[in-house]
């Protein structure tokens, strides 16, 4: 039969300092420095980035005209007309979208018994050729020279929300002016169009511009009595 030990008092226990004295053995750190182990893990860690890093193949350096080296090309994409290209095809087939989307709500608002899905495909194809070139035209980007050629960025600029404002203000008081006195087949045939110029130009504006913009169709709105339910 194992003897039961005694347990101790806390006042029992005598408290002694810890050892700080400097270790009279070479320690682990030591030993693996001796051996060399640290630059043997260290050449091991390069090996495997190297093997994990892609395999580049160096490009001749290009000079600009001063004969400078030119080290803007140290990233490889898309040239500038490609881009543009997508990028208006991503803006026409969001803003065909949106006419699609619009089409069968007009005509669900009317209670239009069945929806002629090859006529509503048909204005999608229309609608994304028209906003496809509106796009490529007037859509700022680093490829589009200005819609005036020889006139400086800034007023580029200026002149692009100028015509934004102006199409953004005039679709929005005449959509409300045709929903609000038109009959069910001219707002079926205006409204998306229209809708969707609406959206895009806003899109377009600087925010300053946008919010007096939608303020203009506001206070259009209100002076002539519409309702928009």
């Amino acid at each position: 039969m194992a003897r039961r030990r005694r347990e101790r008092s806390p006042s029992e226990i005598k408290l002694k300092q810890p050892d700080r004295s400097d270790p009279t053995e070479k320690t682990l750190l030591q030993l693996a420095d001796e051996r060399g182990l640290f630059e043997q893990a260290k050449k091991r860690e390069d090996e495997i980035g190297k093997k994990a890093a892609p395999s580049r193949i160096p490009r001749p350096p290009k000079y600009d005209d001063d004969g400078d080296d030119d080290d803007d090309d140290d990233e490889v994409g898309l040239p500038p007309g490609v881009e543009r290209v997508f990028e208006t095809l991503l803006w026409s087939v969001s803003l065909a979208m949106l006419h699609v989307t619009l089409d069968v709500l007009v005509q669900h608002q009317y209670s239009v018994d069945r929806i002629l899905w090859p006529k509503i495909w048909m204005r999608f194809g229309q609608a994304l050729l028209v906003f496809g070139l509106l796009v490529y035209f007037l859509h700022p980007h680093a490829a589009n020279r200005g819609l005036i050629p020889g006139l400086t960025p800034r007023y580029q600029s200026a002149l692009r929300q100028a015509i934004f404002w102006t199409t953004s203000t005039l679709a929005g008081c005449y959509l409300i002016h045709i929903t609000n006195t038109s009959g069910y087949m001219a707002v079926m045939k205006q409204a998306p169009p229209i809708g969707c110029l609406w959206v895009w130009s806003v899109i377009e504006l600087d925010l300053p511009w946008a919010v007096l913009s939608l303020a203009g169709a506001g206070t259009f709105l209100w002076q002539k009595g519409y309702s928009i339910k």
